[in-house]
């Protein structure tokens, strides 16, 4: 009974936190400088002041900013995201579309960045001063040093001009049929290499290097010299007994860090053309669509909120004594 509390009060305190990212996100995109009419005007070669005005009564633009997030969260909690000036379609199905490729992208950088980042920490670990950790040590610095936009458009210079083995560009190719399939599923694959490692290094070696000091710290308590006297292999009391409790700031970063890599993604999908929701984002920018801004963003926050719950409940898969509490 008190886990159903505690995973009520949790989906209660996201959804709040959403509705107050909603409000927020509302204001400061109405904010920012820039008229949506005059952006469609100048796209369409000229509009009268009578057509402005009209389209302005059309999207609601001519009320004032209160009754239009009043009207904006109305629409919100009964699932409407609202129709985009730019692309004249729900913003709910332009999101539908680009969700896939952003979750391939998202979710392939972050368990790549997790994986290889979590053991090059563990093996720097096993011997602090070594070769192998100062080399760890010194890849993990030039990783997060790097801006992801930066090492984005080195990797199409490399792989577009030098080492031409790899697409820089797009999500399928030209020749694929988009059905299906293993040859599909392969493509997609292909395309997928370049920017999933773009958007991974950075928190790769972020991950690395916190769990290397993790891992030390853990290394020199003391029930694991009391498992080694009794001894325990080093491995069992490595990846056992060591590795499960270093695991947990590493966990914390991750789900805190979901929205970074989200935001991330933005550079990645505009330096290598992904069809993904930061696409859709940035070109929403440039064009002043308010309401597939904000729908992007709407659903960006859930994401983040969704990954903090998880993360909330792996804390009590890896460490028991929190699940007793």
């Amino acid at each position: 009974m008190n886990a159903v509390r505690l995973v009520l009060s949790r989906i209660l305190q996201g959804l709040a936190l959403v509705l107050a990212v909603v409000v927020l996100n509302f204001v400061l995109v109405h904010a920012a400088p820039g008229d949506p009419v005059e952006t469609i005007a100048g796209a369409s070669g000229g509009m009268s002041a009578e057509m402005m005005q009209k389209l302005r009564v059309q999207y609601g633009l001519d009320r004032p900013l209160p009754v239009q997030l009043g009207v904006y969260v109305g629409k919100v909690l009964h699932a409407d995201l609202g129709y985009s000036y730019f692309f004249n379609l729900p913003v709910s199905q332009l999101i539908a579309e680009r969700v896939p490729a952003t979750l391939l992208l998202v979710l392939t950088a972050v368990i790549v960045a997790f994986v290889v980042g979590t053991t090059l920490g563990v093996l720097a670990s096993k011997k602090s001063n070594g070769l192998l950790s100062q080399a760890i040590t010194v890849l993990s610095l030039v990783g997060f040093a790097a801006p992801v936009f930066w090492m984005g458009i080195m990797l199409v210079i490399l792989f577009a001009s030098v080492l031409p083995i790899l697409p820089v560009s797009d999500m399928r190719s030209a020749t694929s049929s988009g059905q299906g399939g293993v040859a599909d599923a392969i493509d997609v694959a292909q395309h997928l290499v370049l920017p999933a490692i773009t958007l991974a290094l950075v928190y790769l070696a972020q991950y690395s290097r916190l769990s290397r000091s993790s891992m030390l710290d853990v290394l020199g308590a003391d029930y694991i010299r009391t498992a080694r006297a009794k001894g325990l292999a080093d491995r069992v009391v490595l990846y056992k007994h060591a590795l499960r409790n270093a695991l947990l700031p590493v966990v914390t970063v991750l789900g805190l860090q979901f929205g970074n890599v989200m935001a991330g993604a933005i550079l990645v999908e505009t330096v290598f053309n992904w069809p993904g929701l930061g696409r859709l984002a940035f070109d929403s920018v440039l064009r002043r669509d308010y309401p597939t801004i904000l729908g992007v963003l709407l659903f960006s926050s859930i994401v983040v909120v969704v990954m903090n719950l998880l993360t909330d409940f792996a804390y009590r898969l890896i460490d028991p004594r929190i699940k007793a509490r």
